[in-house]
């Protein structure tokens, strides 16, 4: 095998760790029934999460998903931090004409001490909880108002359907991080 090649598997391999069911793709024009399939995935995530980690000792919380990445408690943490904000975002798109909304730093939220040493049973109820707020509250919109607009400081302007799609992939991308480290672990 030649450098290029063995050079392009471990290319192949990073993206394959990092983007386990590969990079968001966004669509317009989502049919109703597309948007609550979405809508469905974010009511599962809670469940699926909780059952990704149901098991793991202490030590297997604490394992990158990949190297050099995130451990598997830190991706735990992440979740809500991320969802919460994706909630307010949705929020303020319906309640305000095209909103300014924040970004965050997520990777230095994920170094904070509440992501690298709490008990992750504190963000499996918080995802919980919040996602069943969401859930009803996305189930309530008309399909007109998934085309309400925020202005993202990075990304531009953004509609809620654009967003539905993002945090449905952001939840299923975390979800398989986990799952496939339980895989090849064998755990």
């Amino acid at each position: 095998m030649t450098k290029r090649s063995d050079a392009v598997r471990a290319s192949e391999e990073a993206e394959r760790l990092s983007y386990p069911i590969g990079r968001f793709r966004a669509r317009t024009g989502l049919s109703a029934e597309e948007r609550r399939a979405l809508i469905d995935d974010l009511s599962a995530l809670p469940t699926d999460l909780r059952t990704a980690v149901s098991d793991l000792s202490a030590e297997q919380l604490d394992t990158p998903y990949r190297p050099a990445g995130w451990t598997v408690r830190q991706v735990v943490h992440h979740l809500p931090d991320s969802h919460m904000n994706g909630y307010v975002r949705f929020k303020l798109a319906m309640t305000e004409d095209e909103p300014k909304v924040r970004s965050y730093n997520e990777a230095s939220w994920a170094q904070l001490i509440d992501a690298r040493g709490e008990d992750i049973e504190s963000s499996l109820v918080l995802l919980e909880m919040l996602h069943r707020r969401w859930v009803r509250f996305l189930r309530s919109l008309a399909e007109n108002q998934f085309r309400r607009i925020v202005l993202h400081p990075e990304r531009g302007r953004l509609t809620l359907e654009y967003m539905l799609q993002l945090y449905a992939w952001h939840g299923r991308h975390h979800l398989a991080h986990i799952e496939r480290l339980r895989e090849w672990m064998g755990w």
